[in-house]
């Protein structure tokens, strides 16, 4: 009788938990956050003039292909502007690692690099079977973040920084390179990234000028200009996934805080969120 008792409100308490609304709080990195900025509009890097060439010149092409072009160019330019890393490598290697932006981890995490977390890593995480199964690998809200990270992870490591020194206009180099880092273990990596480059004509982002580009990229967004990811660190507490439809002060509501210092502790400076941003929402 007493047995079953205790499994009745064993039942009794599932049954109300799962019932429940929940709070989507992180707690898997309580003193860390990163903060992805939404991006910034870019200019046309006459990608969609490429496009259109390649597309009449030989109808045979991958169409997912000439769409991922045509879509992430623009991204690619920008970051090699900044990083010194030609474009024509970051968007071959978009193309090749994301599966043309169809792989599962491009879907649903928007990571088109493969980048894995390695121990550094403090954001949102994933885990899909490569080498081993169940391998960690980096989520996050943006695609334009999963580039910038792209460019972190090749300047900030030591085993890339001869790379550097190649002329920005040799792709072949860069590509081979890669491999000799230890970027792939695919023997085939560099053959595979110049047959992209070369049949798609990528080298021609690389020709793009970054003054004048640098300054479209202003007067579109009204001189705002692109911010990094914002690491927060040894902060106590728990965080808030913004989700479809949150407001601030609908958040406010739910945590019991006001709008004012819920931007306080974010160092938010107007009510603009996204989708998936990390809000501290306790200090403890």
């Amino acid at each position: 009788m007493k047995l079953r008792i205790v499994f009745s409100c064993l039942f009794l308490v599932v049954l109300y938990s799962c019932g429940s609304k929940k709070k989507v709080v992180n707690k898997k990195n309580p003193g860390v956050v990163i903060v992805e900025p939404a991006p910034v509009d870019l200019p046309s890097v006459n990608e969609v003039d490429l496009v259109k060439k390649l597309s009449k010149s030989n109808p045979r092409l991958n169409k997912q292909t000439l769409a991922y072009i045509r879509k992430y160019a623009p991204i690619a330019v920008k970051e090699m502007h900044e990083y010194k890393i030609p474009a024509s490598i970051t968007l071959a290697q978009g193309i090749l690692e994301s599966g043309k932006g169809r792989s599962e981890l491009a879907l649903k995490s928007n990571n088109h690099f493969g980048i894995k977390c390695h121990s550094q890593w403090t954001g949102e995480r994933v885990y899909h079977d490569d080498d081993e199964k169940g391998e960690c690998f980096r989520k996050y809200v943006y695609p334009e973040t999963s580039y910038n990270d792209h460019s972190l992870f090749l300047t900030e490591r030591r085993r890339y920084a001869f790379l550097f020194d190649y002329n920005i206009r040799n792709y072949k180099k860069w590509a081979y390179g890669l491999r000799k880092a230890g970027y792939a273990t695919d023997r085939q990596y560099p053959a595979k990234l110049l047959r992209i480059i070369k049949e798609y004509e990528l080298y021609e982002f690389d020709k793009i000028k970054k003054g004048k580009y640098s300054r479209q990229i202003k007067e579109l967004n009204n001189g705002r200009s692109f911010e990094k990811p914002m690491v927060i660190e040894k902060l106590k507490g728990n965080f808030y996934a913004v989700q479809k439809g949150d407001t601030l002060y609908a958040i406010s509501r739910m945590f019991k805080i006001s709008v004012t210092n819920l931007k306080a502790i974010n160092n938010l400076n107007d009510n603009i969120i996204s989708v998936g941003q990390q809000l501290l929402v306790k200090k403890q």
